[in-house]
């Protein structure tokens, strides 16, 4: 056994003065009897000059000392060491991601690991070191190395858990970095382990120590939400909202639907184990607003219970089609609901008045400056490399991004098709062995489409996905729907508003009523609002203008709250979640409780002697 207050133990001189008092005589009262046959004792004591007494056995006496060794002990802070190998610096990250929120453990798996995490500030040596992160929305700092562990729980009481899905990647990053060439470090992880695979880390070494918390996962979680409009009617909104079981067991509850906080639909829901339920709502909409489902069942996670879009009225979209004359392209186009399209040969003033502008095979005079869709078009400045191929052949396409839902490439051939390297600003969503051969993402404000091919000279305008592709690139290429797609962020996410004038400051209605003031530079051409930890309903006004944005979760694999065994980092490295205890335990409280239990039972012995 080791102190760490080893001075403590002259307290101890404390014992022989209770046993002084136990020797010494009582001071007699004086008592008129009539007798004394029956005091002869008492006259012996009396006639005695000594002031002291022989020490005589009482239990009293017996707790007294009890009580001031169990004081004395605790006051040395004795701790037993382990054979577990101390570290000098060890970094704690405490997972404050929404599955953190579940309440299987009690009351929360992010209460339970700050917990745990206490303990590990109690076993610190004097020598060692500890620094605390909070991965959350983002990875905070919350207290940089020290030894002081009055600063260190301070530190992890003001952890709190947000809304927002796990990003571990940052702050082992930065647990990496401070442990790095340290010989004797830990990194030590409080998480469930709900995080996607951590493959940059494999051949890192870290040496991390992951502390498992959570006992299931029990839960109903909303996973997707949209709001477009209603393909059969025009004059109603189609939400799409998906809701998933994570559980292996079949769990009910009722989705609610409201637009502006009145209530519109409840649907009950029952969905086996594992599975997941896509849900529709027709609803009809005189004006901008927000729609919010919310699912109404118990489970262990609430935070993914609730999810909130802004749905704006479409608008008409003007279309500007530069070509020679391509009849099936200007028909595609002409098919889209609420497209207003206008035909040139030839573009001059950078497309001015029009939404976006779609080049066919055409170099205009004056390059647009708004958003394009260029078919066989090159601008240098998009891309470079570019080579002509004879048949390419299609090997991939990227199904998940936005231009190619729904849009399939099977038995699609082509004649000849310009290739060109990817450039950092846009990503390839249609392959050839050679190269790319589409192309689409942003360049500064601008959103392109670059497509290597006329379809013209291919068999595409015959299939069914050419029709696909064009409403869907009228739908990502629309500025008006780019911006309500920067309406819907995930909770954690900065927003960012450009701005059409100056303003000096901007303030946020957050979900809770609460408002945060923001200060704006008065030369800045857009705000960023970063505190969306929460989810919900946000209220920003900047000057003239007053946007409502909505922060959510629908992340499916924050809603598995399932506790992981491991964490896996890449193919071959998995960190398995420990057992171990926190070493060189103070036994303090220990003692304390014992001598208070002492003090107690000490009490009632007098009092029963007494009464």
């Amino acid at each position: 056994m080791n102190f760490l207050a080893p001075l403590a133990f002259a307290f101890a001189a404390s014992i022989p003065v209770v046993i002084v008092f136990y020797l010494l005589k009582r001071k007699r009262v004086v008592k008129l009897v009539s007798s004394t046959l029956l005091w002869q004792k008492f006259l012996a004591d009396t006639q005695a000059s000594a002031p002291f007494q022989k020490l005589r056995k009482n239990w009293l006496l017996y707790l007294q000392i009890l009580l001031l060794a169990l004081a004395v002990l605790a006051l040395t802070r004795p701790f037993f060491a382990t054979t577990a190998k101390p570290a000098q610096l060890r970094v704690v990250i405490l997972d404050g991601s929404a599955s953190m929120q579940a309440v299987d453990e009690s009351p929360s798996r992010f209460e339970r690991a700050r917990t745990e995490a206490l303990k590990w500030v109690d076993s610190l040596e004097p020598t060692d070191q500890m620094v605390v992160l909070l991965a959350g929305a983002n990875t905070e700092v919350k207290q940089s190395a020290t030894s002081e562990k009055a600063a260190l729980r301070r530190a992890l009481q003001a952890c709190a858990p947000s809304d927002s899905p796990t990003r571990l990647v940052p702050a082992l990053k930065m647990a990496e970095s401070l442990v790095r060439d340290r010989r004797s470090a830990e990194v030590h992880l409080f998480s469930d382990g709900a995080v996607p695979d951590l493959t940059e880390f494999e051949n890192k070494a870290l040496p991390l120590i992951y502390h498992k918390v959570g006992q299931r996962a029990d839960n109903l979680g909303i996973t997707a939400l949209d709001a477009r409009a209603n393909p059969e009617d025009a004059t109603q909104r189609a939400i799409y909202a998906s809701v998933a079981n994570f559980s292996s067991n079949t769990m009910s509850a009722d989705l609610e639907i409201s637009f502006q906080g009145s209530l519109l639909e409840t649907r009950p829901l029952t969905i086996p184990g594992g599975q997941t339920a896509p849900q529709v709502f027709k609803a009809s909409q005189a004006k901008d607003g927000v729609f919010t489902v919310r699912l109404t069942g118990k489970d262990d996670l609430a935070a993914d219970n609730e999810a909130s879009i802004v749905s704006l009225l479409p608008k008409s979209v003007n279309v500007l089609l530069v070509t020679r004359g391509n009849r099936l392209l200007e028909k595609a186009l002409r098919a889209v609901a609420n497209v207003q399209l206008a035909v040139a040969n030839d573009l001059t003033d950078a497309g001015a008045g029009f939404d976006f502008i779609v080049l066919d095979g055409i170099v205009p005079t004056s390059w647009p400056k708004g958003n394009v869709l260029a078919f066989r078009t090159v601008n240098t400045n998009w891309v470079e490399s570019v080579a002509a191929v004879e048949a390419p052949v299609i090997v991939d396409w990227k199904s998940t991004h936005p231009l190619l839902r729904y849009a399939g490439f099977d038995n699609v051939q082509i004649v000849q098709s310009l290739t060109a390297r990817a450039p950092t600003w846009a990503v390839s969503i249609l392959e050839a062995p050679q190269a790319p051969l589409i192309l689409a993402g942003d360049l500064g404000r601008q959103r392109i489409v670059w497509v290597g091919f006329d379809p013209l000279e291919s068999n595409w305008p015959l299939r069914v996905s050419f029709p696909i592709f064009i409403a869907n690139a009228v739908d990502w290429l629309n500025p008006a729907n780019a911006k309500n797609s920067q309406l819907l962020i995930k909770a954690g996410d900065p927003f960012r508003l450009a701005l059409s004038e100056s303003v000096k400051s901007a303030e946020v209605k957050l979900p809770d009523g609460s408002t945060k003031q923001i200060a704006v530079d008065a030369t800045a051409n857009e705000i960023v609002f970063g505190d969306t930890a929460k989810q919900g309903v946000y209220h920003l006004r900047a000057g003239t203008n007053e946007t409502t944005f909505c922060a959510d979760l629908l992340d499916s694999a924050e809603s598995n709250i399932r506790p992981r065994d491991e964490l896996k980092f890449g193919e071959y490295t998995r960190v398995t979640a420990t057992t171990v205890q926190r070493t060189n335990m103070e036994l303090w409280r220990t003692l304390a409780a014992i001598g208070l239990a002492v003090l107690l039972f000490e009490w009632w012995w007098y009092h029963r002697r007494t009464v």
